[in-house]
């Protein structure tokens, strides 16, 4: 495996982080990176949400170490300083969900050259669960799983989301897809969020750790969505909505304040989730894991004390896979779009859609413009 770089400087990460580029097996160039890679209990899948990379989890996996656990994290396609998809490089884009499924397996077959420590588990934050959930289904070799607001869903009213799905739907068949969805900006949200209104950290000096990195390596920093991803996410939601939860022991963190991804759709999914816990976290917003001292602490025991007990646990992974596999087949020939909660890490998006409907009502038009 070729070398990449990793930003020690800013990630605050454990001493002796390496990085590599792998190629998925479409072509596209993505980036990996271990911390403490001879942690004596096990290691870490670290899935990261949209917009991020991995030094953001530099300080996470300082808190792994010391619980003793090894840290591999990935910059997805088309965000970190991965390949990027189209000639926007701040938008945030991918032609079909699947496609970070090959990200997945790359990622798995470092993994395995590298001979990090075993069992692996897994740990996926925001768009990370929702691609996370499916490997999991898929059978991804984890005898665990672990979730900081999942992006099983997203924030938004009924009467918009039929709203979303059209307008995502039919930017793909104009050749509109590569856009801005409407109302997110081609700025990296810290640096143009101030921190007082911001819907992801209660914690000021997190929130300025996310601002140094970013001013730091700007290759790093990511826009908002593009209609084609948008749409790829409503789809692979909706479909996950309909798989039943995997028979593997879980532990997912959920903030009160939660502003970006969908509370019921999360709190559905964990109810059926038979070896399931939902932790519930007053005054939480999204990212958990970039908040206070006590917050953090609070998940990474909670998380470490699941892979503990995993850690004896026998795995039936067949039968992860066999499930993922028949609800694939099944749905095949139903991916069309239909009313869905769920897309990601674009939180203007539910206030530009109603601009974008009252617009289209009153002069009869639409527009593709981001700053609707």
């Amino acid at each position: 495996m070729e070398r990449a770089p990793l930003f020690a400087e800013i990630a605050d990460g454990p001493d002796g982080g390496e990085a590599w580029w792998l190629n998925s097996d479409d072509g596209v160039r993505i980036r990996v990176a271990a911390w403490a890679k001879d942690a004596p209990k096990g290691t870490v899948l670290l899935f990261p949400g949209r917009t991020e990379y991995i030094e953001k989890y530099g300080r996470t996996a300082a808190d792994l170490a010391q619980r003793g656990y090894a840290t591999f994290a990935i910059d997805w396609r088309g965000q970190g300083l991965a390949d990027r998809l189209v000639s926007d490089a701040m938008a945030g884009h991918v032609i079909h969900f699947s496609d970070y499924q090959r990200d997945v397996t790359a990622m798995l077959t470092a993994a395995k050259e590298l001979d990090l420590p075993k069992p692996w588990h897994l740990l996926a934050h925001s768009m990370g669960g929702c691609i996370g959930l499916r490997a999991v289904l898929d059978g991804l070799p984890v005898n665990s799983c672990a979730f900081s607001a999942p992006m099983w869903g997203i924030q938004m009213s009924e009467a918009l989301r039929p709203v979303a799905w059209s307008l995502s739907w039919s930017s793909n068949h104009l050749g509109m897809g590569h856009v801005f969805a409407p109302g997110t900006s081609p700025q990296s949200y810290v640096l143009i969020e101030p921190f007082e209104t911001n819907k992801l950290t209660n914690d000021r000096e997190m929130y300025q750790y996310m601002i140094d990195q970013t001013r730091a390596h700007p290759a790093l920093g990511l826009g908002g969505p593009s209609l084609r991803w948008l749409y790829e996410a409503l789809r692979e939601c909706r479909e996950l909505s309909q798989i039943p939860s995997p028979d593997l022991p879980c532990v997912t963190f959920l903030g009160s304040d939660e502003q970006i991804v969908d509370i019921p759709r999360i709190q559905d999914r964990m109810t059926r989730w038979s070896d399931g816990t939902l932790e519930m976290v007053e005054n939480g917003k999204h990212e958990l894991l970039m908040d206070n001292s006590d917050i953090r602490n609070r998940a990474i025991g909670s998380y470490c004390d699941l892979f503990d007990r995993a850690n004896t646990m026998p795995v039936n992974r067949a039968q992860r896979s066999a499930a993922g596999g028949q609800a694939r087949k099944s749905q095949g020939s139903s991916r069309h779009h239909r009313s869905e909660n769920g897309a990601g890490f674009f939180p203007f998006l539910p206030q530009a859609v109603f601009r974008w409907r009252s617009h289209h009502r009153a002069t009869g038009s639409s527009s593709h413009s981001d700053t609707l």
